[in-house]
């Protein structure tokens, strides 16, 4: 795998969510004539269908000798991670109970651009499911061939794998094995993914990425370590991997919001154009300095750090309001629906989820 190509610049592979839904991807459209192109719907259909006839039950192969001893111990932990999140208050559904061995390092290659001299993303809108700041291709060649033409719009084009995505419910989705790195942190990566996901088949709002994803992201970087520390003496290495992992991720994190409060700022000056780029590419140097990246960072990389944090602070209110209890939690977030937001891809969630805690979690 090519770190410059396919490793997302926090450190991660994957968007900073780990994953994307199924609009994205978009195959559960193609009944309709709204999508993309006839071609972004054919490679969608063809991804999706060769990994359901990929796929294996995992009692099949927790069997098979052939594979190998870690990924089976790691598989054998998905029935236990799925009844974790259930008993506290996650959908139960009938994912994850198949493996898909790819053969490539991404379940799929995520898309975005924004323009060069703001942060104003390109959005794709699909019926239904609304709109989205991104699209997955399965193929990485269809998702260059597909940057290339949005950069001839003088657009800032990212490129970049992403290890799970989601189908809301549309198919049973499978453990890719994408979900499950290398090192010792990946029982608690494959935590993460498996809460994050069952978050979008919990609560899903049509056209409101940021709360999808930050919502996700914010139940399974806290239910994560308690699934492994509730392990006992047994996970003391990888939980700490884990953790290990995730303050790294944070640190990296931070560097990459710094940048984009910078350029917001010199965006908004009066300086011209000129000034701007030229600046803009300092400080996204010092930026690929700092983070060891070796790929290109640009507007459409950074425009998703642009809410660093993004709905921590309301969702943790949210929680303490509901006495920590992660059931009444997430049964005061399922009053949420489209009519909450003020308009779609809302950033600022504060009006969204503050109410709900000083109402006192009802």
């Amino acid at each position: 795998m090519s770190h410059s190509t396919l490793t997302d610049l926090t450190g991660r592979t994957g968007w900073i969510g780990k994953s994307l839904s199924v609009a994205a991807v978009c195959f559960t459209l193609a009944s309709f004539t709204g999508c993309s192109t006839a071609h972004y719907l054919l490679q969608a259909g063809k991804g999706q269908l060769e990994l359901a006839n990929r796929s294996k039950p995992i009692p099949e192969v927790l069997k098979d000798e052939t594979v190998s001893p870690r990924i089976r111990r790691l598989l054998a932990q998905i029935p236990d991670i799925k009844k974790f999140g259930e008993g506290l208050g996650l959908k139960a559904t009938k994912n994850y109970t198949d493996f898909v061995q790819l053969k490539r390092p991404a379940a799929v290659y995520v898309v975005s651009a924004c323009a060069p001299l703001k942060f104003e993303s390109r959005e794709w809108r699909f019926p239904i499911v609304g709109s989205f700041p991104y699209l997955g291709w399965f193929d990485l060649a269809n998702a260059k061939n597909y940057a290339q033409t949005l950069r001839q719009e003088n657009l800032d084009v990212d490129v970049r794998g992403a290890r799970a995505y989601s189908t809301l419910g549309w198919f049973r989705d499978s453990v890719l094995s994408s979900m499950i790195p290398e090192g010792e942190e990946a029982l608690g990566e494959l935590v993460d993914v498996v809460i994050h996901e069952s978050v979008h088949a919990t609560l899903y709002v049509n056209g409101q990425a940021y709360f999808n994803e930050s919502l996700a992201s914010f139940v399974a970087e806290k239910l994560a370590p308690q699934y492994l520390q509730g392990k006992g003496s047994e996970t003391a290495a990888e939980v700490k991997a884990y953790l290990d992992a995730q303050a790294d991720f944070q640190k990296r994190e931070r560097l990459f919001h710094d940048a984009y409060l910078k350029l917001a700022a010199l965006y908004a000056s009066g300086r011209g154009d000129a000034e701007k780029s030229r600046e803009k590419a300092v400080i996204l140097e010092e930026l690929k300095k700092q983070v060891g990246a070796t790929r290109e960072i640009n507007n459409a990389t950074l425009i998703q750090f642009k809410t660093y944090g993004g709905g921590r602070a309301e969702f943790d209110a949210l929680l303490k309001s509901c006495g920590s209890d992660w059931r009444r939690f997430m049964q005061a977030l399922s009053r949420i629906h489209r009519e909450s937001f003020s308009k779609p891809q809302q950033e600022d969630l504060s009006p969204v989820i503050l109410p709900l805690a000083r109402e006192g979690c009802r």
